[in-house]
């Protein structure tokens, strides 16, 4: 009676909505080889048909393009029931050609894709440049929990690679793991963790097969339409595919079930060892850190307003296409008279300039880490300090620097803007590939940002100190002093890491009627708190 209710249900299901099968994400569990990676456009993949090879099945990887900021990768995925509890080696013979970057072997366990059992890319002992034909290999020890074994080649970057003769083999148990990820110390997989994987995995197998049904059921009314078959064959091949479709669910999720229920047997004899949880430390940083906080650690980093929960998170946050940055910024402030900076009537250690901004920092390119859109708003205090006993004073619509009759201690002009700077920034921080994945990090490389910036003046002041017999006063004026409220310019900097020289010019006056145009002018550093 069940069986007979899911054949009429994935029967209506498949006519209600004829959809084409899409591909899946996962890799069938077959013999065949996949071609993969992170760019697998720019290779050319597949089997070597030089006669140099003839005789041999030999496959290749070649680049196709002159730079590749990624990797091509031909590869397996077999069921790891044959090879659990113990040790396993895979062996290949490899030759490469110009290989600039890198290429190497590579297997991992899994525990379906909630885990990572066991894992070795070669990377730390990689084929480079130019060799002949040579045997290489990588031993894993297969956990009793692994559900699939994937293994393979990859090429990262440009040139060539052959490989042929793949062979796994299990081997002896005092053979030691390669691997990075070494199978033997892989903490157990929680139960709660391989409750859900199981339960994910039965609504994969149900939906496979009514995807797979829908796709079969279109077929079927396009040859209908088509006039190759009549309607009446047509219900009857649909009626047939979907028996054989429930009893392919049936049988599938039967054996999944059987797992769970074994699992949920285990914990209840209490066979079942709990995934031990290490409590880890918040670590407080100032500034810039690159070192790694661990899986379990975590990190509040104060200049940089950001909190990781754990190297993994800090790794896929930084790497994201767009991120955030505290910018402070500081360095001397003057004026440009005439053209030139000589001679100003400011000092020049005494005038200062301070920046406080938020920048967002997106990545144009989606696999290219050089070209960056770097864009936000900053609060930015420009001040000058004239000299020889002088300080503005404002004559109608005319702004004066003339000579205090008075004696002062020291006169300071500040103004204060809000901008929304622009900058076009290369960013020469490589890529990185960990357990074959290609993360765009920034801020860790030379950085050059050309721009500028527009905004508007929030508010002008001006403050005399005076020391008269003993006696000292502030006095301090606010007003307009008929500077330009509009305010744009040119920026730039050049730096490595998060630390650049910076350079702004105001391409606007400092006071808008002035007969003598005068323009402002900075020169610091800048620290982008990544």
């Amino acid at each position: 009676m069940q069986k007979i209710i899911l054949v009429t249900l994935l029967m209506l299901v498949a006519v209600a909505t004829k959809l084409n099968a899409q591909e899946s994400d996962s890799i069938s569990k077959t013999s065949e080889w996949y071609y993969r990676g992170s760019k697998p456009a720019s290779y050319e993949m597949g089997p070597e048909e030089n006669t140099e090879f003839s005789g041999q099945t030999v496959l290749k990887i070649k680049s196709i393009e002159s730079k590749i900021n990624g990797f091509g990768n031909i590869m397996k995925t077999v069921n790891s029931d044959l090879y659990r509890g113990k040790n396993l080696k895979m062996t290949a013979y490899v030759k490469s050609d110009k290989v600039k970057s890198w290429a190497g072997l590579w297997m991992r366990v899994d525990y379906y894709t909630a885990a990572v059992l066991a894992f070795d890319n070669m990377q730390n002992r990689a084929i480079k440049g130019t060799k002949d034909w040579e045997k290489y290999e990588i031993v894993l020890f297969v956990p009793k929990e692994a559900t699939s074994i994937s293994y393979g080649v990859l090429l990262d970057g440009i040139g060539q690679i052959w490989f042929k003769d793949v062979k796994l083999e299990v081997v002896d148990d005092a053979v030691p793991e390669t691997g990075s990820v070494k199978g033997r110390k892989n903490k157990v997989v929680s139960f709660e963790k391989r409750a859900k994987v199981i339960a994910e995995q039965i609504k994969t197998i149900k939906d496979n097969q009514k995807n797979a049904l829908k796709a079969e059921i279109e077929v079927i009314d396009k040859e209908v339409t088509k006039g190759i078959i009549s309607k009446e064959k047509a219900e009857e091949l649909k009626l047939k595919k979907a028996e054989e479709c429930a009893a392919n669910i049936e049988t599938k999720v039967a054996i999944e079930e059987g797992k769970l229920s074994q699992l949920i047997q285990d914990k209840v004899d209490g066979k079942f060892e709990e995934e031990e949880i290490v409590r880890g430390r918040t670590k407080v940083i100032l500034g810039i850190n690159n070192d790694s906080i661990g899986k379990y650690s975590r990190e509040l980093n104060v200049t940089g307003l950001k909190f990781y929960n754990g190297q993994e998170d800090k790794q896929n946050r930084q790497a994201k296409r767009t991120t955030t940055q505290l910018v402070f910024a500081t360095g001397l402030n003057n004026v440009v008279t005439n053209g030139t900076a000589s001679k100003s009537d400011f000092k020049y250690w005494g005038s200062h300039f301070y920046e406080w901004g938020l920048t967002y920092n997106s990545r144009i390119l989606k696999n290219n880490n050089l070209l960056h859109a770097k864009y936000g708003f900053s609060v930015v205090y420009n001040n000058l300090r004239p000299t020889a006993n002088r300080s503005f004073v404002v004559n109608d619509n005319q702004t004066n620097l003339e000579l205090n009759p008075i004696p002062q201690e020291d006169s300071r002009f500040k103004n204060v803007n809000l901008v929304f700077p622009l900058h076009l920034e290369l960013d020469f921080t490589k890529p990185k590939v960990k357990d074959g994945k290609t993360y765009f990090k920034s801020h860790e490389s030379f950085r050059l940002g050309l721009g500028g910036f527009v905004g508007t003046n929030l508010k002008s002041k001006q403050y005399i100190d005076y020391d008269i017999d003993g006696y000292k006063t502030k006095e301090i004026t606010k007003g307009s002093f008929n500077v330009d409220n509009f305010i744009y310019g040119l920026s730039g900097y050049l730096g490595y890491g998060a630390t650049s020289f910076y350079l702004k010019y105001d391409l606007n006056p400092l006071f808008k009627n002035n007969a003598v145009k005068q323009n402002n002018v900075s020169l610091g550093l800048r620290f982008d708190f990544n």
